[in-house]
């Protein structure tokens, strides 16, 4: 199974319900649009951006889901000035847009974070150290960014395949009470 085939990440479906209603939401190195289709599902206009077009191709045609090409690590940062109402990152790291992503939050907002961390070498790619978090960091980071944690794990998980992750929800702001 092609990794863009897999279901959304039950940790993305989980805390989805908490973006604000009707925000629009980053979904930032989106590959094939998994969690773009689920967001845009949940009545949410999106912007999903991945540097391969090939893979943007996928969502082409659904609603609520806008596409932008764009290589994030190379290129200029496509979003200066832009504020979300949430950004969902899953399975990329590339550490010198964590400010970024941070400062294109708005208010409120919610962050919906989840990677790879050190220990993952052990089951395969990624294995290179610049692509694994540390212990804590993303953590770390959403509080030195006055973000409110709403949930934080860490460890080895066994599906969608053996993995050592780090996952973060945080919320900026106040965020509406949910009935």
């Amino acid at each position: 199974m092609l990794h863009d085939q897999l279901p959304p990440s039950p940790w993305v479906r989980r805390f989805a319900p908490l973006l604000p209603a009707g925000g629009e939401v980053l979904d930032l190195a989106c590959g094939g649009g998994r969690h773009a289709r689920l967001l845009a599902a949940l009545g949410h206009r999106v912007e999903a951006v991945d540097r391969d077009s090939a893979a943007l191709a996928a969502l082409a045609g659904v609603a609520g889901v806008c596409v932008r090409v764009a290589d994030l690590e190379h290129g200029a940062w496509p979003y200066a000035g832009c504020r979300f109402a949430g950004i969902v990152v899953t399975n990329y790291l590339h550490r010198p847009l964590l400010p970024l992503i941070e400062g294109a939050l708005a208010e409120p907002a919610v962050l919906i974070y989840e990677t790879f961390m050190q220990g993952n070498e052990r089951f395969g790619r990624p294995s290179n150290p610049d692509f694994l978090l540390r212990s804590q960091e993303l953590l770390q980071l959403a509080q030195a960014a006055g973000l409110r944690v709403v949930a934080y794990e860490e460890g080895e998980v066994a599906a969608p395949k053996a993995a050592v992750v780090q996952r973060l929800c945080a919320v900026r702001g106040e965020l509406p009470p949910r009935l």
